[in-house]
């Protein structure tokens, strides 16, 4: 029941679109865990898109060395090591990966402005454990579909 609540939360949460702008608005950089380097993956298209718009997109997958013209990073840990403030950390990752993640988010020196799971993915204890750090969490939605419908081109 505690998943159940907590998507609903997300729902009634970032229902105002003025959040949502000012969220993306607010965002520089994007940490982007489970991102793939094949063209056809959204977890490829997703971030290319979101780079096209301006942000700094910061790859999170142990696989690969870079993508998208950035060094790709096996983790979150390996991110803050490096020194790079991140401003959202948006998840390409299936929902019995979520809490690992969270872990990595909750050690992170400077907390995101919010966690952003994508369309499909929605894992409830996580996100409560985000809202109880103060971390603002969005799932089950695109970032990209929610920025285009916003008309948040690259002069935002």
């Amino acid at each position: 029941m505690s998943q159940v609540k907590s998507h609903l939360e997300d729902k009634e949460e970032f229902q105002n679109e003025q959040k949502l702008e000012a969220l993306l608005r607010a965002t520089s950089c994007i940490a982007v865990i489970g991102i793939k380097a094949v063209e056809t993956e959204d977890a490829f298209r997703v971030p290319l898109y979101l780079q096209e718009q301006g942000y700094r997109i910061i790859p999170i997958n142990p696989k690969w060395e870079e993508i998208l013209g950035e060094n790709a990073y096996p983790d979150l840990d390996a991110v803050t090591a490096a020194g790079i403030p991140v401003d959202l950390v948006n998840i390409f990752r299936a929902a019995e990966n979520i809490p690992e993640h969270v872990d990595e988010i909750l050690r992170m020196p400077t907390a995101p402005n919010a966690v952003w799971m994508q369309l499909g993915i929605h894992h409830g204890p996580s996100a409560a454990r985000l809202r109880a750090a103060g971390i603002p969490v969005i799932q089950d939605r695109c970032i990209m579909v929610d920025h285009r419908k916003l008309a948040l081109g690259p002069d935002k």
